[in-house]
């Protein structure tokens, strides 16, 4: 159980140094007073902005900048890489036959951080 995730989430990823806000495009056709999210609104720049400067050494530009300063961590812009839909999501709560994205859902970026929803962006709507 949890709450179901709309247009302007809030969102933290281990790695990174400052919060954003998740953007739902209005094609989920699913709408209360803002669009509800899918686990397919994974999208990096489209749905997952950035989150401030990135603090992981699997970013190729944090693992550069890092060794071009004799070691010591370099953090670099943030620009989440993430391919896998969310999880695992509202499976008996279909929006665009999707499974609704819920607020205890976790994303993963390529950079080895996990991204989590901090405020769902609304309070009203419980995934069963």
């Amino acid at each position: 159980m949890g709450f179901l995730v709309c247009q302007g989430a809030n969102m933290q990823c281990s790695f990174g140094n400052a919060p954003a806000v998740l953007s739902v495009l209005p094609t989920n056709r699913v709408t209360t007073s803002t669009p509800l999210a899918n686990i397919m609104d994974n999208k990096p720049m489209v749905n997952i902005p950035p989150f401030g400067m990135c603090n992981s050494m699997a970013n190729p530009q944090v693992a550069s900048a890092t060794a071009a300063n004799k070691g010591v961590l370099t953090p670099q812009p943030c620009v989440p890489v993430t391919v896998a839909p969310w999880a695992p999501g509202a499976p008996t709560v279909l929006i665009a036959n999707v499974p609704a994205l819920n607020n205890s859902s976790k994303l993963m970026c390529n950079w080895g951080g996990m991204i989590q929803i901090t405020n769902p962006g609304q309070t009203t709507i419980q995934a069963p």
